[in-house]
């Protein structure tokens, strides 16, 4: 090694002793990193003093949850795919993207328990189209069972089912009619597969009429809540503030397929008196005026001569019906039912779904500034082809196609051909050609291609007759149309002169 080699190895080594050392000297003060002190969390809460409302209700929904949860299941159903499924109740509850393949499909809701035995109340909605053996119960103490189908009421949406066990844990029946708006509610359900899931909020209104399966014949009366409800929570518990069940969950109205802020169950009362006639017979057996009906508006209520907007019109009597029978007509209005008076259809319906055929109800009835009392005796439910006019064949003869507009209603009407009396069943009347946008007759709902049978309650035979009572009319006052569709169903629209 060479001498030059040796002095740059000595100086190296004297570089690195010489940095060692003012290391050691720069850290051997620095503390262990490792604390010897533990933290404190601060315990005592900033707010001492608690409203005792504010304590009293979170202490009671706290007991409610414990109390009430045991009663409410988780159903997990197996449909038949194969079944045809009703698209717009389906869309309803469960949103625009719900999947609609024939293959079997799985799905889920709740359940509350109404017997120690095994009976328990859910959502028609929940457990149509199962499969043979297809519906599973699970209880919150995990045992699971699977569950025969009692019986289902589509149109209150209702069914029972039944599991083998015994002592279960039963929910109290409260009273719906004694809810009142802006009540505390819990929603207790499994919603999204969230099992035992407790929402809280308030009864937002009453009496919701609520067009879920299309179906005329429904009878859609729902409590309405803000207590978040989502798919799953169907068939679950609408409590109040004593752990009353006073409504099932059934529903939501939303865009997008789940909460939005409202939600509908239907009242306990109902329900409850459906479920114990699955119970006894398995099927319901409701009584049924015949009459296709509406809530009255101002604009219909001075059109007819009320006083004010009450009662619920008839739009059209069905022919063999009950009311047919009974002497009900089209444009008629029904005050009350036994004494209680009704100015929502859905609250007529309510009344009436309460009897069987062959029940008699008393109406009171509203015709031509005159109200009376009428005696129907209800009957089964009509076939849809009672709905249908008859049809005049011999009728072959073309009329002349002349047509008016009426600026007054944004309407223009002509007489009728034989091609569209041969299409709707009917020769007198005017068809209406042409609805100018947002005008009085676009914006109550007339549109081109409907037929006007009567004006006023007289028979409108072509456009001379329906100009000679237009022209009468001063601004301001209101005629009262009777409207052919063409699937043959009736509607009564008051126009208001403009």
């Amino acid at each position: 090694m060479s001498k030059k080699s040796i002095y740059a190895a000595g100086a190296l080594l004297i570089f690195t002793i010489a940095l060692a050392g003012l290391l050691i000297a720069n850290f051997s003060n620095v503390k262990n990193l490792i604390a010897n002190e533990q933290i404190e969390f601060k315990t005592t809460p900033p707010i001492q003093n608690i409203n005792p409302n504010v304590k009293g209700l979170n202490e009671a929904f706290i007991e409610i949850s414990k109390t009430v949860t045991p009663s409410v299941v988780f159903i997990d159903v197996v449909t038949e795919g194969s079944k045809n499924k009703d698209k717009k109740q389906f869309e309803f509850f469960f949103g625009p993207d719900f999947n609609f393949d024939d293959m079997p499909q799985h799905g889920s809701g709740s359940g509350v328990i109404i017997s120690k035995d095994g009976y328990i109340m859910t959502n028609n909605h929940v457990v149509q189209n199962a499969s043979d053996k297809g519906i599973k119960v699970i209880l919150t103490d995990k045992r699971e069972f699977t569950a025969k189908l009692i019986g289902t009421d589509p149109n209150t949406d209702i069914a029972v089912i039944k599991i083998e066990a015994n002592d279960l844990t039963v929910a109290s029946i409260g009273n719906s009619d004694e809810v009142q708006v802006g009540e505390w509610v819990l929603a207790i359900g499994n919603p999204l597969g969230l099992n035992n899931t407790v929402t809280a909020g308030i009864v937002s209104a009453l009496g919701r009429n609520v067009q879920v399966s299309g179906d005329s014949y429904a009878i859609n009366n729902f409590i309405q809540t803000d207590a978040v409800i989502n798919p799953g929570n169907s068939g679950g518990a609408l409590v109040n503030i004593n752990g009353m069940v006073i409504g099932i969950n059934a529903a939501i109205k939303t865009t997008n397929g789940y909460y939005q802020g409202y939600g509908f169950a239907i009242p306990i009362n109902m329900a409850k008196d459906v479920a114990g006639e699955l119970i006894r017979s398995g099927k319901i057996e409701r009584g049924y005026i015949g009459v296709q009906i509406k809530d009255i508006d101002s604009k219909e209520a001075k059109g007819l001569g009320l006083d004010k907007a009450r009662g619920v019109l008839v739009q059209n009597v069905i022919k063999g019906g009950a009311g047919e029978e009974a002497g009900i007509k089209t444009g008629d209005v029904i005050l009350s039912v036994e004494g209680k008076e009704v100015n929502a259809s859905n609250q007529l319906q309510t009344l009436i779904g309460a009897h069987k055929p062959g029940d008699q109800v008393l109406l009171n009835i509203f015709r031509d500034g005159k109200t009376f009392e009428v005696n129907v005796k209800l009957k089964p439910k009509a076939d849809n082809s009672d709905l249908a006019n008859e049809k005049n064949d011999n009728k072959n003869d073309k009329l002349e196609a002349k047509s008016k507009s009426f600026e007054s209603l944004g309407i223009t009407v002509a007489n009728l051909t034989s091609k569209i009396i041969n299409d709707f069943g009917t020769e007198k009347g005017v068809y209406i050609t042409n609805i100018k946008n947002f005008s009085e007759s676009y914006n109550r709902g007339l549109r081109q291609g409907l037929i006007i049978i009567e004006a006023d309650k007289k028979s409108i035979e072509n456009v001379d007759d329906f100009e000679s009572i237009i022209s009468k009319k001063d601004k301001g006052e209101v005629v009262i149309l009777k409207v052919l569709l063409p699937n043959k169903e009736i509607r009564i629209i008051a126009l208001e002169i403009q």
